[in-house]
């Protein structure tokens, strides 16, 4: 499985950006995908994660800023980020789990100034 994430990019506080993951390969054996960050000197942390089915999961301090999504046909997943904060700046990484096994994205820079 390969996972292509884009999107990143510098924005002020109070903006939005929209990061998107295009999986390619085995991906009839994707059910989860997910968005992770990891910020200077911190451990990588899930944002969010989407289930086939459309169920969502957040991090407590994302909810009601930002909206995961996927597109089945497309094998693409995404991430709506808005009234970002400084907080917020970090390596994002797209990420499955297949049978036991993580695949991760190359990771995206996004950095919020305040």
């Amino acid at each position: 499985v390969q996972l292509q994430a884009s999107g990143g990019g510098l924005v002020q506080a109070g903006g939005s950006l929209r990061l998107s993951c295009a999986a390619s390969g085995s991906i009839f054996s994707i059910n989860n995908m997910g968005w992770y960050r990891q910020a200077p000197g911190r451990q990588r942390e899930l944002v969010a994660d989407i289930t086939k089915g459309g169920s969502t999961t957040y991090a407590d301090s994302v909810k009601g800023r930002f909206t995961i999504s996927r597109d089945n046909a497309k094998n693409t997943v995404y991430l709506q980020m808005n009234s970002l904060k400084p907080e917020d700046t970090a390596v994002y990484y797209c990420s499955v789990p297949i049978r036991g096994f993580r695949y991760w994205g190359q990771g995206t820079l996004v950095t919020v100034s305040s």
